[in-house]
């Protein structure tokens, strides 16, 4: 079964957690035993996952991610001022895969899954949820 989640960001960077949407898919797909895959068909995006209780450590991920990666340095910033956008979506990755037991997402306590905005804000965001078992 395959979805597509749309999503809207409304700041530059953030971190949207999608876990309610995603949860919802797996269960309207009765799969008991599987997997869930979550694919972020955009260059400037990324899927991760990471606490959800504590809106902190997303703003303290952005900026660990922004002390990694500088803007306004790359020869892509010529095209149109956004390859720190695409170099920190390359090293988060465009995807996540999360088992499923007993028709359950196997995420730990703190866990949730984010959409990873790095290039917003942006209108519809296409999250592909692939769901595959039995």
């Amino acid at each position: 079964m395959q979805e597509i989640i749309t999503v809207s960001s409304s700041k530059k960077q953030e971190m949207i957690d999608i876990t309610q949407e995603v949860d919802s898919i797996v269960k309207k797909s009765k799969v008991k035993e599987g997997l869930c895959n979550i694919y972020v068909s955009h260059a400037t995006a990324a899927i991760v996952i990471n606490e959800n209780a504590d809106h902190n450590i997303c703003l303290d991920t952005i900026d660990a991610l922004n002390k990694l990666v500088e803007s306004g340095v790359w020869k892509h910033d010529k095209l149109d001022g956004n390859a720190d956008a695409h170099i920190k979506a390359t090293i988060l990755g465009p995807s996540e895969t999360i088992p499923i037991k007993d028709g359950e997402l196997q995420l730990g306590t703190w866990q949730g899954c984010m959409l990873f905005e790095l290039d917003g804000p942006k209108n519809n965001r296409n999250i592909i949820v692939q769901i595959i078992g039995d």
